[in-house]
């Protein structure tokens, strides 16, 4: 190879490398009086079906309710993704109407049915201890009380979403068989601690607490 071709080849390296580190400076300075991303450079997170459909088999084996798949920090929340397991239910159990003060919830519907009372109007409100579990991890403070005035009954099936905003009261009253239902729960105050994957890997490896 000759002198002059080593010379342009060397030159039309260093020409692409200042090509792509320019494009890349001027990428970072377009519009920079445009909204900004909130999560600066954050990773998009994957849960496979698998991991949600073990923790269903977990529920069942160990008879549990709620539990935390991930928490995930946004920038300006926490969401929280969990998979709740609820069993049948002839009559609601006493001061069984749940409400959050931070936290709201959607839920999805993955199988079973339920009747749902929501209203925002709590009866008897009473706080719920600061050292449970679902305080401290999944949804941060809140009430638990006797009743809803005026709470309004849905029945729930598989494919149903329910949004729950934080501080209204949320009541089964009658669970048919079961129902499991995916939970998205939406922390703006980041009051719950985050959770990864490889933490929910060494929770189903092993027994509840």
């Amino acid at each position: 190879m000759s002198t002059n071709t080593l010379w342009k080849r060397l030159l039309l390296v260093c020409g692409a490398v200042v090509c792509v580190a320019a494009g890349m400076l001027a990428q970072a300075k377009v519009n920079p009086t445009d909204p900004q991303p909130t999560c600066e450079m954050c990773p998009g997170t994957y849960i496979p079906l698998s991991e949600l459909d073990a923790y269903t088999k977990k529920a069942i084996a160990e008879r549990l309710n709620d539990q935390q798949v991930r928490d995930i920090d946004i920038g300006k929340a926490h969401i929280g993704i969990g998979i709740v397991y609820r069993t049948k239910l002839d009559t609601p159990q006493p001061n069984s109407v749940a409400e959050h003060d931070l936290v709201s919830e959607v839920y999805h519907v993955i199988s079973g049915s339920a009747t749902l009372v929501l209203g925002p109007d709590i009866v008897n409100r009473q706080r719920r201890p600061a050292t449970q579990q679902t305080v401290i991890e999944f949804n941060g403070p809140g009430n638990n009380g006797s009743d809803i005035r005026n709470g309004v009954a849905r029945n729930l099936k598989a494919g149903d979403v329910v949004v729950i905003p934080a501080g209204t009261g949320h009541w089964f009253t009658k669970i048919d068989d079961h129902i499991n239902y995916l939970m998205i729960r939406i922390d703006p105050d980041k009051v719950t601690p985050l959770r990864s994957e490889a933490q929910s890997k060494a929770y189903l490896s092993k027994a509840a607490q």
